[in-house]
């Protein structure tokens, strides 16, 4: 299995209200690939952390191998949702990992 997580922070101009609909706007975009890439075993967006945080947004991910990864990564709906989110977000971190 291998694990695809990322953080971002929202850009900093964002109003409290235009957060509230870029989490739910990357929330949709991004869980609505799961079910269209072969492999996807989870994929989660969280933009509810707690203040001890230090990011905005995470993907929590699961697939069953690394060729999964890596056809998510390459299909046309994760790209139109990864456009979106680079519009609201910066300081993107990211691991993958295999257990």
């Amino acid at each position: 299995m291998v694990r695809h997580i990322v953080l971002w922070s929202y850009k900093k101009e964002l109003t409290d209200e235009q957060r509230r609909e870029a989490g739910s706007r990357i929330r949709e975009l991004l869980e609505a690939v799961a079910p269209l890439v072969p492999g996807t075993r989870s994929l989660r967006v969280v933009t509810e952390g707690l203040p001890s945080g230090s990011r905005d947004v995470a993907l929590l991910s699961e697939f069953e191998s690394r060729e999964a990864l890596e056809a998510y990564q390459v299909h046309p709906a994760h790209l139109k949702a990864k456009e979106y989110v680079g519009s609201v977000t910066c300081g993107r971190a990211c691991m993958d990992f295999q257990e």
